[in-house]
């Protein structure tokens, strides 16, 4: 349990700190750094993947899976905007 909550923690601090960041940000900024964070977000795929081979305790199992798909859809839509993004300063036939 104390392991837990350990991770509880961790999490919850990400969150907190993560929605911060994100709405001091002018949205003039936003596409730029839409594709820097695909970077963190791999890594935080790469964490929550560990964890969940790592630990047995299905609760953290599931912060795990949620980190996962958050991550991941972070990490398409970087893709995706980073795509747009690049479309706009290609010439025009």
């Amino acid at each position: 349990m104390e392991q837990f909550v350990g991770y509880l923690t961790i999490f919850l601090l990400a969150v907190f700190v993560g929605f911060e960041v994100i709405t001091r940000i002018p949205p003039l900024l936003h596409t730029p750094l839409m594709s820097g964070s695909n970077a963190i977000s791999g890594i935080t795929i790469i964490g929550a993947v560990l964890s969940l081979h790592l630990e047995n305790s299905i609760l953290i199992k599931v912060l795990g899976v949620i980190a996962v798909a958050a991550a991941t859809i972070n990490v398409v839509g970087g893709f995706v905007v980073t795509h747009r993004m690049l479309g706009m300063f290609k010439k025009k036939d």
